[in-house]
């Protein structure tokens, strides 16, 4: 596959680096785990949303865009990782936020990405749960168009078959570093949002005959939709990379468990990952995305799923600014001690 025929702005931190967890696999006593660093991306505290930006906004340039717009929830890692790509290439940005979790915490709704958007110079309204966000952003695009603007849209996540070109070439990288250091990798696991993470992995997998799986965990959709909505994007990646019919539905996987009360709503399994992650390897994950995908790694191993003398690769989604818009979750009020006078 030669990727380098499609339009691409390098912006990313690439390649993004590949550690063995050893506390973590200590601790679990499965498994040996390994994680790809894709929170260490670079560009506004890094995800895995600037892989896929930079091949969307390369189009949005050759497309002689003067704003761009996405949508996603409040605390939308893509978002603001979008706002940051735009300010890097002097466009403006304009943002529909959706109120999926109905929160009123002031953290949630102004802090964390919510205030990095804004630092980035974007603009952003928001949205009432329940509507079609990208027919919402396209009715808001056309009123941009009708004042003079070239507007470039960018779906939530920026998964489409573009940005999906960005998980292409992280399956190439992943492979390539493990082949160097003569790992064998049985399993691939992260969390599935928008699809176009693991539509854009399992295509460049299957593509070079890596003959490895992998396991989206949801952090949205039911297990049936969400296979449903990544083998949807997986072929029209392949049809544009030239291999249509690589990917079938048997090399879709995603496990829906671990969802909890839904969208953006942290689980008490998801904490847990995220002080295991942070007290074990100095590592952060997110309560919306990666730490909901550690979990289901977490509670999988611990009912053997995944065995000792197996390798998994967790795929870090990055989100680590999102921790800051769910302060209380953690109940660290009453942590700090006041010395007496």
């Amino acid at each position: 596959m030669h990727l380098a025929r499609f339009p691409r702005i390098h912006l990313a931190h690439l390649p993004t680096p590949l550690e063995r967890l050893d506390r973590l696999s200590e601790l679990l006593g499965g498994p040996e785990i390994w994680i790809k660093r894709d929170d260490c991306t670079g560009l506004s505290t890094g995800g895995n949303k600037t892989r896929k930006l930079e091949f969307l906004m390369a189009e949005a340039q050759l497309e002689g865009a003067d704003l761009v717009m996405t949508q996603g929830a409040t605390q939308s890692n893509h978002a603001r990782q979008t706002a940051a790509f735009a300010a890097k290439l002097g466009m403006d940005c304009h943002i529909l936020l959706e109120d999926r979790t109905g929160s009123k915490e002031d953290n949630y709704n102004h802090n964390g990405n919510v205030l990095l958007d804004f630092l980035h110079g974007a603009s952003a309204e928001k949205r009432g749960p329940g509507l079609d966000m990208n027919a919402e952003m396209e009715a808001v695009a056309d009123n941009f168009r009708g004042q003079g603007r070239n507007v470039y849209t960018i779906p939530g996540g920026g998964s489409n078959a573009t940005g999906a070109l960005g998980y292409v070439n992280c399956a190439f990288e992943l492979v390539a570093q493990a082949n160097d250091r003569d790992l064998v990798i049985d399993h691939i696991v992260h969390a599935t949002g928008s699809t176009g993470t693991q539509a854009g992995l399992v295509v460049g997998l299957k593509a070079i005959h890596a003959q490895i799986p992998v396991l989206g965990i949801s952090v949205r959709a039911g297990k049936e939709a969400q296979e449903a909505n990544v083998l949807r994007l997986a072929e029209a990646t392949a049809e544009k990379l030239g291999c249509p019919g690589v990917v079938t539905a048997a090399d879709i996987s995603a496990n829906s468990d671990y969802v909890g009360e839904g969208y953006g709503v942290p689980t008490p399994e998801g904490v847990e990952a995220i002080r295991m992650f942070a007290e074990q390897e100095a590592i952060l994950l997110d309560p919306v995305y990666s730490s909901k995908g550690a979990a289901g790694m977490i509670d999988l191993i611990r009912k053997g799923a995944f065995k000792k003398g197996e390798r998994i690769v967790f795929l870090h989604t990055g989100g680590s600014a999102s921790l800051f818009g769910y302060m209380s979750t953690f109940g660290f009020e009453n942590q700090l001690e006041s010395s007496a006078q």
